[in-house]
């Protein structure tokens, strides 16, 4: 039992590596840019554009890294499963990108961004090559290479850190001072006031234009060949798990999309501007869900002919919620010194951020519930439940958006993850019980969202330092708490390996 737990466990600290550390790095770009361009409207743009990017890339694969995860294990000559994927997105993208880069004036006017059309065709040809690489990424995933995995992401970000520094930075202070002394220098005449914000969308292009000639040997490296009955199998499992993406999208994205439409013109882009920054804030909860939600999928899907696989998917899932909890008490417990992670200008919109990680944290229970029909292959029940998420969100949007602006977004997805989660446990009782600690669960949530209100007993009421001193007084009992109950029960699993 202990073996698979600490494998799963190793593999998302090396998944987290190349989740946490490009994540981590990532994310500096937010203060980065909240401080380069402090009139939120103009953050706002990168948050509308990264909107569309993520939803569109969930059409763009068409649920076909996880056909390929379960296609593989079941499938003896694994080269025509990878084959097959990677043509199938390889033609798919690729008409993609000739109907994009075609109509890229057309999109561009529509979205009110008539004089930045640069904007939409680095749109473009950013979806188009994050969809290429998702079946070599998955292959190397499910090969377990992911040390190779690994370097490459970090590859991605470190470029794409390197040429927003060059443009937003260098050549950006380079131009504010030709202006300022009336001179002219080779770094300001690279830099073009009317991109501004829109560096970063070049940036993103040439990082994923190097880690696809990173990625050369996985494109080359095996013989083409197209099985079109294993498609149209990988099709039938897959096209369930895209209308899940999709309504997923929706629920993470399409707050982002609509926020300005739903807003007067006046304050729409900066509104969006607040509520992308604030979002950001939620980064170690994301970050941690995104390396597990790596690591745990193909683990889950290697180890579900054992015996013992419920039970294991049950202690997962106790450490799972043991371990988010803490991360929100600490986000909290700390929030007076981690808000200086986004410009002043934005901190109207801190009170989204208690919502949007216990949303983030609904979220990742229910990653970890997913699993049974997954495994069944009854992923039609996968976007029943996605849809009932998005149906809440589009709901709540719709209707309170143009009276309580970003805060209904907020909401709206803590609402609708609760939502998506409690169905799923209910659906996994049925078709794939499996006996979830629930007492634990409840024992350590609980005190985590009761050590969270007690802190605001004394919020701003206090010296900031006294109320530092006293939040980390509680996150430390929480550790505490796991220390006494459940770190034995650990130390056993351990032993027994």
């Amino acid at each position: 039992m202990a073996n698979p737990l600490k494998k799963l466990a190793s593999q998302t600290v090396v998944y987290g590596l190349s989740t946490i550390l490009p994540r981590f790095l990532n994310y500096w770009l937010v203060p980065f840019f909240t401080y380069k361009f402090t009139n939120p409207a103009d953050f706002g743009i990168n948050t509308e554009i990264y909107a569309y990017i993520s939803f569109l890339n969930v059409i763009l694969t068409y649920g076909m890294e996880t056909a390929f995860f379960n296609f593989v294990n079941k499938n003896e000559n694994k080269n025509i499963v990878y084959s097959t994927a990677l043509i199938s997105l390889l033609s798919t993208s690729t008409l993609f990108l000739l109907i994009g880069l075609f109509s890229s004036k057309f999109i561009a006017d529509n979205l009110n961004y008539a004089n930045n059309v640069n904007f939409i065709q680095w749109m473009v040809l950013i979806i188009a090559s994050d969809a290429i690489m998702a079946i070599p990424f998955a292959r190397l995933r499910a090969e377990q290479k992911a040390i190779k995995f690994a370097a490459i992401k970090i590859a991605n970000i470190l470029v794409n850190i390197g040429v927003n520094i060059f443009f937003i930075h260098f050549c950006k202070n380079a131009y504010e001072n030709d202006v300022a002394t009336q001179t002219t220098s080779t770094l300001g005449n690279l830099y073009n006031p009317e991109i501004g914000i829109g560096y970063a969308f070049l940036a993103n292009l040439i990082a994923n234009v190097f880690s696809l000639l990173l990625l050369t040997k996985e494109f080359m490296g095996f013989s083409f060949s197209f099985d079109k009955a294993l498609w149209l199998q990988m099709l039938k499992y897959a096209l369930p798990l895209l209308i899940v993406g999709l309504a997923g999208m929706i629920n993470e994205t399409f707050d982002r999309i609509i926020l300005k439409k739903l807003l007067p013109a006046d304050i729409g882009m900066h509104e969006l501007g607040v509520y992308g920054a604030c979002y950001k804030i939620s980064i170690l909860m994301t970050i941690f869900i995104q390396a597990f939600k790596f690591a745990a999928e193909p683990f889950f899907f290697s180890h579900a002919k054992n015996e013992d696989s419920r039970k294991l998917n049950a202690l997962v899932m106790k450490y799972f919620i043991i371990f988010c909890s803490f991360l929100f008490l600490a986000t909290m417990m700390n929030i007076t010194w981690i808000k200086y992670f986004v410009s002043e200008n934005y901190w109207a919109g801190l009170h989204v951020v208690p919502i949007l990680l216990l949303a983030n944290l609904f979220l990742g229970i229910y990653y970890n519930l997913s699993v049974w029909y997954k495994l069944t292959g009854q992923t039609k029940f996968g976007a029943y439940i996605t849809l009932l998420g998005a149906a809440i969100t589009l709901i709540i949007n719709f209707a309170f958006i143009p009276t309580y602006s970003y805060m209904a977004s907020a909401w709206a997805t803590l609402l609708s993850y609760a939502g998506m989660m409690v169905v799923s446990y209910f659906l996994s009782q049925k078709y794939y019980k499996t006996n979830y600690n629930l007492r634990s669960f409840v024992f350590f949530f609980g005190f985590a969202l009761v050590f969270y209100f007690v802190s605001l007993l004394w919020q701003g009421r206090l010296s900031s330092i006294i109320e530092l001193a006293l939040n980390n007084m509680l996150l430390l009992v929480y550790c505490w708490l796991f220390i006494k109950f459940e770190l034995p029960n650990f130390k056993r699993l351990n032993a027994a390996g």
